[in-house]
């Protein structure tokens, strides 16, 4: 049996390479659940941006004014600012405040509640003129298991330009609850 190879590994080679492994996917695994966290409050973060965005440019585009709010039936108001339950972006024919959307009120869209955390507000609705201003300043705050320091908050100038931060408007800390 001269010239013969082994086509294997030795018990003590496989068992440092299978610690090796372990030691790897036990220093790698926490990362991969903060990313899917991360990636779930951006997509919500996202979501809010992008109702901000319609509700202005429809306001402009419609001469009229353009509300959102919480709604967790995907066609009216709630009465608190339960962000997570979802929120509605629509035209408030009548201007009134805070926006409830009333029969006749066109529905520009829908968003879908988020169960993976908590939005708090300090607004329970938000109206967009068509000169361009926002009626009121606000900042809303997505928030997770985490707590405040993954926290991001959507802050809204009295002009009504969105911008994200991880500190509130006067450069705090967020709060989660």
């Amino acid at each position: 049996m001269d010239g013969y190879l082994s086509r294997g590994f030795t018990l003590p080679e496989l068992m440092t390479s299978l610690m090796v492994v372990a030691g790897i996917l036990a220093w790698g695994i926490p990362s991969f659940g903060d990313l899917a966290r991360d990636a779930a409050r951006t997509g919500e973060v996202s979501q809010f941006l992008q109702a901000i965005h319609l509700a202005r440019s429809e306001a402009i585009k419609r001469n009229r004014v353009v509300s959102l709010c919480p709604s967790g039936n995907g066609s009216t108001c709630t009465d608190r600012a339960d962000w997570q339950v979802g929120w509605i972006v629509f035209v408030n024919l009548d201007r009134d405040s805070p926006a409830a959307r009333d029969s006749g009120e066109t529905l520009l869209h829908a968003y879908p509640a988020w169960a993976r955390g908590e939005i708090l507000a300090n607004r329970t609705t938000l109206s967009f003129r068509p000169f361009g201003q926002s009626g009121v300043t606000a900042t809303v705050t997505f928030c997770d298991d985490r707590g405040p320091a993954k926290a991001r908050a959507v802050i809204i100038s009295q002009s009504g330009r969105p911008r994200v931060s991880d500190q509130s408007a006067s450069g705090g800390a967020l709060n989660c609850g």
